[in-house]
């Protein structure tokens, strides 16, 4: 039961939505299987933040290695549960100004707010521009010219990056209109919109069947990895 019940609520769903998409006089399936796919959304957020701090508290109980960061992470997620559920400096809604509680969280400078503009933005500002040293790196690797798809990759790339500078638009002005296509800024929107396009759509495509494929053999029951175990 522990096994079957999960699957056959996983083909149901699944398989009504799909029946929902295509026929319109089932549209209302899919309405009502998504409100209970947000109800059990809602669930997953309170297993989930259940799970985080039994897994932060354990690190901070046991001083493992790194326990300062558990520590730091629980203190945020407790202070932003607390303003956001409390709507701790919200302002009540006019039409229930009896209630302080009416009003909205993410209302402008509300600390809520404060929280999201001031910590949470820059954290995340800090955290991509850490990851474009990281891609900086990748990239100098991948553009060693040692075989003819890698000068092929180098080339391309140098004509992008220097095309969208003004050196690049500088260094082939002076051709003229009749050849104005081999200017690198020409060249540029040439390769993003030919040869980029053409690669972006073929790599679509294979997701695309990818993500087909994958979820049939999960409405069928042939995939249960989701359940914890690709066992019976």
């Amino acid at each position: 039961m522990k096994r079957n019940v999960p699957l056959l609520i996983t083909a149901l769903g699944g398989f009504v939505l799909i029946v929902a998409y295509f026929i319109p006089a089932t549209q209302g399936w899919g309405e009502v299987a998504a409100i209970w796919f947000d109800i059990l959304a809602a669930i997953a957020f309170i297993l989930g933040g259940g799970n985080l701090l039994k897994i932060h508290l354990k690190k901070v109980s046991d001083k493992v290695p790194g326990w300062a960061y558990s520590l730091i992470t629980l203190l945020a997620f407790l202070v932003t549960l607390t303003v956001g559920l409390g709507k701790i400096g919200v302002h009540p809604n006019p039409q229930f100004p009896a209630f302080a509680f009416s009003g909205e969280y993410r209302e402008l400078g509300g600390p809520f707010w404060w929280l999201y503009e001031y910590a949470f933005k820059p954290l995340t500002a800090t955290m991509f521009a850490m990851l474009a040293f990281y891609i900086a790196s990748a990239a100098f690797r991948a553009f060693r010219a040692k075989n003819t798809e890698a000068i092929l990759l180098l080339v391309t790339a140098f004509i992008i990056l220097l095309g969208r500078t003004f050196a690049g638009v500088f260094l082939t002005s002076w051709l003229p209109d009749a050849v104005s296509g081999l200017r690198i800024e020409n060249l540029t929107v040439y390769i993003m919109s030919v040869f980029n396009t053409a690669g972006n759509r073929a790599i679509m495509i294979g997701i695309a069947l990818g993500v087909a494929s994958t979820s049939l053999k999960v409405l069928l029951g042939v995939d249960r990895s989701y359940l914890g175990s690709g066992e019976e």
